[in-house]
This record gives C-alpha cells, sequence and structure tokens, in this order.
C-alpha cells in the first residue's frame, strides 16, 4: 500500500518537474522574443522549482531503494 503511494506520489512530483522545466524554458523563449507567457515567475525561478522537485523524486526514489535491499530476501 505505502510502496504504490510513493510511486504515485514520485511519478506525479516526476510530472510537475516537467511541466515546470518546460514552462521555463517556454518562458525564456519567449521573453527573448519580447514576450511573456505568464509573468507570474521569472523563468529561472520556474527551473529552480523543477530541480528542487527533481531532487525531491531522487531522495524519495534512494528511500525505496534502500528500503528494498534492507528487506530479507524472502519477504
Amino acid at each position: 500500500m505505502v510502496d504504490t503511494f510513493m510511486s504515485w506520489l514520485c511519478r506525479i512530483l516526476f510530472g510537475l518537474a516537467l511541466v515546470a522545466l518546460a514552462a521555463g524554458v517556454a518562458e525564456k523563449v519567449a521573453n527573448l522574443a519580447g514576450y511573456t507567457l505568464a509573468g507570474v515567475y521569472e523563468p529561472e525561478r520556474l527551473l529552480e522549482i523543477s530541480v528542487s522537485l527533481a531532487v525531491l523524486v531522487v531522495a524519495l526514489l534512494l528511500r525505496q531503494i534502500r528500503d528494498a535491499v534492507r528487506r530479507p530476501a524472502g519477504g
């Protein structure tokens, strides 16, 4: 049950990281052309959010790997 939840959480957070990355790149391209898409966040801030989410996903995945290694072979 917990493994399934953590798996879905990792997938959702990774998807959000990819969306933030795409939004940051698109906003930067629009800014270079003299336009803005949303104007809520600077492109650099969107990239920071994307990296933060990706680091969180890596930490969660490493925790899952550690738990799987510590688990007995029969269980």
